[in-house]
């Protein structure tokens, strides 16, 4: 069994800046006791000899060759673009960056 007391609840709301009251206390104080009996468990379960692991499925990465297809012309990419100058799109200053 846990050792989560409604005190230490407190102290812990004390600490994280958040006002609890007593029906919040008595929940959160079930439910830390929960959380901490479950990593008992497993810290009971986690022994050397069990490799720790980050995902149950082993995981690889899957490419593709890198192959050049056909490109858009300049036209064709600005062509439903709402503004364009000089062969590039045109965007409002941001940040407060005149130009």
């Amino acid at each position: 069994m846990s050792e989560i007391t409604p005190e230490l609840v407190r102290h812990l709301g004390v600490l994280a800046r958040i006002q609890l009251d007593d029906d919040e206390v008595e929940r959160l104080t079930g439910q830390l006791s929960v959380i901490v009996d479950n990593i008992a468990k497993v810290s009971e379960v986690a022994t050397p000899d069990v490799p720790a692991t980050s995902h149950p499925i082993p995981l690889e990465n899957v490419f593709r060759p890198d192959v050049v297809g056909q490109m858009l012309t300049v036209e064709q990419v600005l062509q439903n673009a709402p503004d364009a100058a000089d062969n590039r799109f045109r965007v409002t200053a941001i940040l407060g960056e005149e130009q």
